[in-house]
């Protein structure tokens, strides 16, 4: 539908041209689609829609939005570039996994600039009141208030990367003066408040339902709150630790304290609208499998809004290849691997004695011995199962082992006494060295930490057929256990701690947890982190509250590796460097990305460009 949108484009530009070389001006062209082939009927609205929805910068199993080629705004001004962010880069950057990456490049800016995708829902905007007697005024005010959603989804993209950005609520004519098309940033607040008034449209025109994969009134409430949020901490955390610079005093970026309980009464007020509508998903007694289920289950209760995906239409991903050990797979190559600092948010592991030496385990799988339902659905650990195999970590063989875990894992690679191998044949005394499923250090497709991440994975899917861009579940980009998270955390910003505690508690019910008696804002924002790991949150909740050149200053992150004691029978688990070894850092300058430069070329009034940039 994107070249009918082009060809509409077209019909504006050529007008003129057409009147010297016509006789018959009435008689309407053959091969070109006019507006009314479009907007005149609910079937081509909804096949103008898909494309507006398929490019949201949704952050997915494979969030790489598609480059614009810059037909749609011949002028080049205000039009779409790339956005190279992804799952591995930012769950990689942050500490959570880890994995075959370079590190903090996920900092410098990806180029993210969507306004083609927004020229299109200005276009429909600007079309549909034009066609009620068509479609009827209820179907065009519903479609509307789709549209103000969509149109706050792609600036809500724009402003937690850049700030203020320019507001453009009417489709440009690319044959107006640069002075026209080369207009000026907007105020980093002046972008939330519309963000949240397009929301708020949104949920007052659109229906309370809608198809899956849809947006209705409480997916907009949903974003808003979400939304509001962000802009609440960037006010209140972002006064505190920010760079400065000429964008900065311009309020380019940045945003008044005082604005600070505005949003965060807005973000709590969005999300108490879904009460009542959504529930959190609670069909397996099973808490383990309850919460693997959460993630695969269609017609889910919790599920607001999801982004879905098919091998027929091309659109299928690879999460089941790319978290699954190339063992478990037709021929895959595992991509990411959950770190030791990540699953002690549950509290630390038992595998050390008081007296430091390492815990004996007579078998892998008495580690995961007492660990919250909640992590077990989240990470697969030494000793789990997935397709009828065993996830076997075993990171080398000790022939024997005496003194304390820490003492060992301090010494130098060639001065410990265990015994490693460069591939999965390589045997001791007849027994083989390093697990199928790793860790090893010798390719992509075994675990560098110990950990496997089991969120998503449909272990329902055969191995023969898990490969590259085979798998079909879909992403959950708004669910109602977010909702509960941005309503606590939101609550407490406002003093309403009971409030908090509740939400809190109905999620830490579900998951298997000890209920807290009392809460602050430390426990939500854990409870956050454990609840929604690997869904692309944690990176964008670090940049809000303003601690990620605290949390990734010069950053090292382990693993958990398991060894067999040959003498003794038995397992250890020692916590040792990930086997990347990789350092992480985040700089002040990082909370906001520097403007596209291609676009800063094409518009000199998009500057000054945000601080140290």
């Amino acid at each position: 539908m994107k070249s009918i949108h082009k060809l509409i484009i077209a019909i504006s530009i050529t007008a003129a041209a057409s009147v010297t070389s016509c006789q018959r001006l009435d008689i309407p062209p053959k091969n070109i689609f006019t507006p009314d082939v479009i907007y005149n009927s609910e079937a081509g609205v909804k096949s103008f829609l898909a494309t507006i929805y398929q490019n949201l910068p949704i952050e997915d199993f494979k969030y790489t939005p598609s480059t614009n080629d810059g037909a749609a705004n011949p002028a080049g001004f205000l039009h779409g570039g790339n956005d190279w962010m992804s799952f591995f880069n930012e769950a990689g950057c942050i500490g959570e996994e880890v994995g075959p990456w370079s590190g903090m490049n996920i900092t410098g800016g990806f180029g993210f600039w969507p306004y083609g995708d927004i020229r299109n829902v200005n276009t429909l905007i600007d079309e549909l009141p034009k066609h009620a007697a068509a479609l009827t005024q209820p179907k065009v005010d519903a479609l509307l208030g789709e549209a103000h959603f969509l149109r706050a989804y792609y600036y809500f993209g724009l402003a937690k990367r850049y700030g203020g950005v320019p507001i453009i609520k009417v489709p440009q004519d690319p044959g107006a003066p640069l002075s026209q098309l080369q207009v000026h940033r907007d105020k980093e607040e002046a972008t939330w408040d519309f963000i949240g008034a397009e929301l708020d449209l949104a949920y007052q025109m659109m229906p309370e339902t809608s198809d899956a994969g849809r947006a209705n009134k409480y997916v907009a409430a949903a974003l808003k709150s979400r939304a509001m949020l962000y802009a609440a901490c960037v006010a209140k955390y972002g006064s505190v630790n920010f760079v400065d610079g000429q964008a900065r005093s311009l309020g380019l970026v940045g945003i008044p304290v005082s604005k600070a309980n505005t949003y965060f009464q807005a973000a709590y007020d969005a999300a108490k609208l879904l009460e009542g509508h959504y529930s959190l998903y609670t069909a397996n007694p099973d808490k383990v499998q309850n919460y693997v289920d959460l993630f695969l289950k269609s017609g889910s209760p919790e599920n607001i809004f999801i982004k879905q995906y098919s091998i027929a239409n091309n659109t299928a991903h690879s999460w089941d290849a790319t978290m699954s050990p190339r063992y478990m797979t037709a021929n895959a190559l595992t991509r990411s691997y959950p770190t030791l600092e990540f699953v002690s948010l549950w509290g630390t592991l038992p595998v050390t004695n008081a007296d430091g030496t390492p815990k004996r385990f007579n078998n892998r799988a008495e580690l995961m011995q007492g660990v919250e339902p909640r992590l077990l659905a989240t990470v697969y650990f030494p000793g789990a199962t997935l397709r009828g195999l065993t996830f076997d970590m075993q990171r080398g063989i000790y022939p024997s082992f005496s003194g304390t875990a820490a003492a060992e894992v301090a010494k130098p690679a060639n001065s410990r006494s265990y015994i490693l191998a460069g591939d999965t044949k390589t045997l001791y005394q007849g027994m083989q060295i390093i697990g199928f499923t790793g860790p090893w250090t010798g390719g992509d497709e075994l675990t560098r930490t110990g950990f496997y991440v089991r969120k998503y994975v449909d272990y329902n899917k055969p191995q023969a057929a898990v490969d590259l861009n085979r798998s079909e579940q879909p992403w959950i980009d708004l669910r109602y256990g977010e909702i509960l998270l941005n309503r606590a955390e939101a609550a407490m910003e406002l003093g309403n701690t009971a409030d908090a505690l509740s939400s809190i508690n109905l999620l830490r019910d579900r998951a298997g947890a000890t209920l807290y008696v009392s809460i602050d804002l430390d426990k939500v924002r854990k409870e956050r982190r454990m609840e929604l790991a690997f869904e692309n949150q944690y990176y964008w909740d670090l940049k809000r509250w303003r601690t990620a050149d605290a949390v990734l200053d010069r950053a090292h992150f382990k693993g958990l590796m398991p060894y067999y004691v040959f003498n003794e029978n038995k397992y250890i688990f020692l916590a040792e460097p990930e086997l990347y070894n990789r350092e992480y850092t985040f700089q002040k300058q990082y909370y906001y990305e520097g403007l596209p430069g291609d676009q800063i070329g094409k518009n000199p009034n998009l500057l000054p460009n945000n601080p140290n940039y």
